[in-house]
């Protein structure tokens, strides 16, 4: 009788294979995940730059940030919406970049290219309506869904937030008041220059987006907070400090079911939300996430020890 022995070769050629297969789908799934987003990231700067230029420009209503700054020299210059929205957003590109780093900068400058691509190209095009009411009322819901989109996949169309988070950093200045102040003082000088009247349509029309980008994005409050519940807590929270800046208290639970689990719980704004998602994916895909709109904070000794600890490490 003959007796064929498979030595460790065979086996490490079988395991080689699986491994080889393994980062092959992997690499399928990465690949049509990045797809998905950019697609995304390009339908919501589409339907944002349809909402700009089909309704609210016609009728000299402006949006916030940067956008409304351009639409007002837009009024005063006639020069192209297009080109001042991506040039007034080169420097908060920068800024961003310094802050949250070479995915944000990707992703934003992708979806302002593209929104000024689709400015330019809604521009020639016969305008929806002429009536105000209509205007505000469907140019807010089509402006909330496209930055809604947009932002849910880690893009950005107005830099002025990258400021604000700056100086969340830096001064602990609130996210959402400074974008607050820079809006009040945008439709302030849209009062003087083309009438109240239109000051106050451009407020109505920033409080509808505002409420449909709730809708679309999940919360439009700056301040979240996440509670991850998870067997990998110690990891996931030297990550969360590493990546994104942000500390994150560790603590002890026990599943019914499950049983022993760390729970980490981190505050951090919107726009880090989706940065988070794909952080706990990389570390413990089975982890369970809630994530919740922070109406108030009050202390800031978590932003008090980050910085000690940045200091110790320099």
């Amino acid at each position: 009788m003959e007796y064929r022995v498979e030595g460790d070769e065979g086996l490490t050629q079988t395991k080689s294979g699986s491994e080889s297969r393994q980062k092959s789908g992997n690499y399928v799934k990465r690949t049509a995940r990045f797809l998905w987003e950019y697609l995304m990231l390009t339908v919501g700067s589409a339907i944002a730059a349809f909402a700009i230029e089909e309704f609210l420009v016609p009728c000299t209503i402006l949006d916030g940030g940067v956008v409304g700054i351009g639409i007002m020299i837009n009024n005063l210059t006639r020069i192209r919406l297009s080109l001042l929205t991506f040039a007034l957003n080169i420097p908060f590109l920068i800024v961003g970049y310094k802050v949250l780093g070479r995915k944000f900068l990707a992703k934003a400058g992708f979806s302002m290219v593209v929104f000024s691509f689709f400015l330019e190209v809604f521009a020639p095009m016969q305008n929806m309506t002429d009536e105000y009411l209509l205007a505000v009322c469907f140019g807010g819901i089509l402006l909330g869904i496209g930055v809604g989109l947009v932002i849910s996949f880690g893009g950005c169309l107005d830099g002025t937030e990258t400021v604000a988070i700056l100086l969340n950093r830096k001064f602990d200045f609130p996210v959402g008041r400074t974008v607050l102040i820079f809006n009040v003082i945008i439709y302030g000088a849209a009062g003087i220059l083309f009438g109240f009247d239109r000051a106050m349509y451009s407020l109505l029309t920033y409080y509808i987006t505002s409420k449909v980008l709730d809708f679309v994005d999940n919360g439009m409050n700056q301040a979240k907070a996440a509670m991850i519940i998870t067997n990998d807590g110690k990891e996931i929270a030297d990550m969360i400090y590493r990546r994104m800046g942000r500390t994150a208290t560790i603590l002890e639970g026990e599943g019914l079911i499950s049983g022993r689990k760390e729970v980490v719980y981190c505050v951090l704004n919107r726009l880090e939300v989706y940065e988070l998602k794909k952080l706990i994916k990389e570390v413990d895909a089975s982890a369970f996430i809630a994530i919740n709109e922070v109406s108030e904070i009050i202390g800031n000794h978590i932003k008090k020890k980050a910085k000690e600890e940045t200091a110790k490490a320099g």
